[in-house]
């Protein structure tokens, strides 16, 4: 199935007296939560949807731990998760303390045949 696209009208926030200008939107052909994933990935291994299920909470659990303790986690051609931060400046190093974070946030960076498979991805226009 090809993923399908909206037409939106979006305005220049520089400019708000210009044309509005039309943009493709993606539209999502749904959800699949962790057990629909399990059953799929079972139907096309040799685990069962139990085992499957059990490896994806491991790595819900593992994913997030990893990445608070400072580890970038690798999972092959999938790519990796790391972490970035947002954070305040101050006018010198030696005023930077760990205070100085706001937050932390997960950052999914792709692997080569993720980023493959979506490329070569072709979309078609959802009827209105």
């Amino acid at each position: 199935m090809k993923p399908k696209f909206n037409v939106i009208a979006r305005i220049n926030p520089q400019d708000r007296t210009a044309a509005p200008r039309y943009y493709p939107s993606v539209v999502t052909n749904g959800r699949v939560n962790e057990r629909e994933l399990a059953s799929m990935i079972a139907d096309n291994s040799t685990l069962t949807t139990v085992d499957v299920v059990a490896v994806i909470e491991a790595l819900l659990q593992m994913i997030p731990r990893l990445l608070a303790e400072g580890y970038i986690v690798e999972l092959g051609q999938l790519g990796s998760f790391r972490t970035r931060i947002r954070s305040t400046g101050e006018d010198s190093p030696e005023l930077v303390t760990a205070s100085n974070i706001i937050k932390i946030m997960p950052y999914f960076v792709a692997g080569k045949l993720f980023k493959k498979v979506l490329q070569v991805a072709s979309f078609e226009k959802a009827r209105s």
